[in-house]
């Protein structure tokens, strides 16, 4: 089974890189770097191939608006040599917040913004001539130097038109808060659309679904703090409407009279049980596996487990080795 993990470094890098290193020895295929405001994702990759093997390594995912085209294909070019050839670019939009407060940027055709930047990098990878567009242009090439012309490309999706153009243009399609449900009605049909546009099979795309689990006697304690991790994502425009589609409404509608009474409190606790457990592989190692495998017979090819704060990753992450 080819299961990956998404390992962040939280307040200290020592730990991570011991997680990382566990996790090559394992026998997980991949680990993914996601980018948020603390250390730079590709820098730490770098860090991540020089104590590894033989594992991927991919952003999960890097926003197109932090960098340039021609910036992003450089670095993850340099990251793919450094690794031995083991380096995964999954790029997102990201949302709208983010990339007006950090890159000082605007997300205003998103589907069209991701088909202009994945099309310049592969084509930089390939030593092509990168396509002008309306949004993005460059005329770099490398000189004295050459990609991996197939270094896989990965899109985060949430939206059915994103899914499409995912299974159109990309290697894979990066999923986070997509329960099996939604990847097994939503995901896969849409993606399976994007790949005949493109006269290309579903056989061989990636599907990576992000798997929050924890290995822990309070499993309350541990939905508690999930509940609390949440709390950005349900207040973002992008994953509401695909938590909406997925059927928690009610959550959601829960959720917004708690933050609009200034209780937070409150709010988490519009976030039910059964959202989590849709979502969520929390308590023993059976309850770990069965969550992945979960997953994997909706149609997730690459199931990766994450962490939900302060709740028992390092035990997960022997856990789901036993499905490998």
């Amino acid at each position: 089974m080819a299961i990956g993990a998404f390992i962040g470094t939280g307040r200290e890098l020592d730990p991570a890189l011991d997680r990382v290193r566990r996790a090559d020895a394992l026998g997980y295929e991949s680990v993914y770097m996601t980018q948020i405001a603390a250390r730079d994702s590709l820098i730490v990759l770098t860090r991540y191939a020089t104590v590894t093997e033989r594992i991927r390594l991919g952003t999960g995912v890097l926003p197109i608006f932090s960098r340039t085209p021609a910036s992003t294909a450089q670095t993850a070019a340099t990251i793919d040599e450094i690794s031995g050839g083991r380096m995964v670019l999954g790029l997102g939009v990201s949302h709208r917040v983010t990339v007006e407060n950090w890159f000082d940027a605007e997300i205003t055709k998103p589907v069209a913004q991701m088909r202009e930047y994945a099309g310049i990098v592969r084509a930089i990878f390939r030593g092509e001539p990168p396509p002008e567009g309306e949004f993005f242009n460059t005329r770099f090439s490398f000189m004295g130097y050459s990609a991996r012309p197939d270094l896989p490309i990965y899109i985060a999706a949430l939206s059915p038109s994103m899914l499409r153009l995912a299974g159109e243009i990309g290697d894979g399609v990066m999923l986070w808060l997509c329960n099996p449900d939604y990847i097994r009605e939503t995901v896969i049909p849409e993606v399976g659309k994007g790949r005949e546009r493109a006269g290309k099979p579903l056989e061989g795309f990636d599907v990576v679904a992000a798997v929050p689990v924890a290995v822990v006697d309070d499993a309350d304690a541990a939905r508690d703090a999930f509940r609390k991790d949440l709390i950005p994502y349900a207040s973002l425009p992008f994953y509401r409407s695909m938590l909406e589609r997925s059927g928690f409404g009610d959550d959601l509608a829960a959720f917004d009279e708690g933050m609009a009474a200034g209780d937070p409190s409150r709010a988490m606790a519009g976030l039910s049980d059964e959202l989590l457990g849709s979502l969520a592989g929390i308590g023993s190692a059976d309850d770990v596996t069965a969550k992945v495998r979960e997953y994997m017979d909706a149609g997730a090819t690459s199931p990766c487990i994450g962490g939900i704060p302060g709740a028992g990753f390092d035990e997960a992450l022997e856990a789901a080795a036993a499905l490998l």
